[in-house]
């Protein structure tokens, strides 16, 4: 697959750019207030404007809504399914984590969803979430919908070549943990381990449990 050196260079500058405006608004010091502050792996805050309202389609065929998706604490991650190697080893990750969570007796839904609108339906989203974790949630649907997803929770895609039906797509890799009744509460880069990301979780679960009281 072939594509210039203009098209990669604005790639990579729209990239950078994405990913700067995404680290300042996930890394904006927390308040005093703040009751998830120990769980918090540096500045970052729990009341960000990450996360939001959307609509999509499941891997189950059935049209969805973030009220119905995210009915427990949650891994949020985007990507697609034709990613030759991040998507899936971010996704393993997640499922890892979520699986150590279980363990523990924690409950956390990992959510995969698909920023490839012309490629990824609701089976090729089945197929790589079954192998990933049973829990694995995969959600689809129109570019409009999934762009309205990606703007809600500050993420970034750029498809590289709209017109080839192998064509790779840039996107950001943060996984973001949200709860249904706080919103965003952190998240966690591409080098996060899997127990690390597991015992940060159990900690929010853990702080969630005491404000519920």
């Amino acid at each position: 697959m072939a594509i210039s050196a203009k098209t990669a260079a604005v790639g990579a500058t729209l990239a950078v750019v994405a990913l700067l405006g995404v680290t300042y608004t996930l890394t904006v010091g927390a308040g005093a207030d703040d009751p998830f502050a120990e769980c918090r792996v540096g500045p970052r805050a729990g009341a960000a404007q990450i996360g939001g309202p959307f609509t999509l389609l499941s891997e189950t065929g059935a049209t969805v809504t973030d009220k119905e998706v995210i009915t427990k604490p949650s891994l949020v991650y985007f990507g697609y399914t034709w990613c030759p190697d991040v998507c899936p080893i971010d996704s393993d990750r997640n499922a890892e984590a979520a699986e150590l969570l279980e363990q523990r007796g924690y409950d956390v839904t990992p959510v995969f969803i698909s920023v490839d609108s012309a490629r990824d339906t609701p089976e090729s989203l089945q197929e790589f979430t079954d192998i990933m974790s049973p829990k694995m949630i995969g959600l689809t649907g129109t570019k409009a919908q999934i762009d309205a997803a990606v703007k809600a929770y500050r993420a970034y895609y750029n498809v590289a070549d709209p017109s080839d039906p192998e064509t790779l797509i840039d996107h950001s890799t943060q996984t973001y943990l949200m709860d249904p009744k706080f919103g965003y509460l952190d998240f966690y880069d591409r080098d996060t381990p899997p127990k690390e990301m597991a015992d940060s979780v159990a900690c929010f679960i853990d702080a969630l449990k005491t404000n519920a009281k």
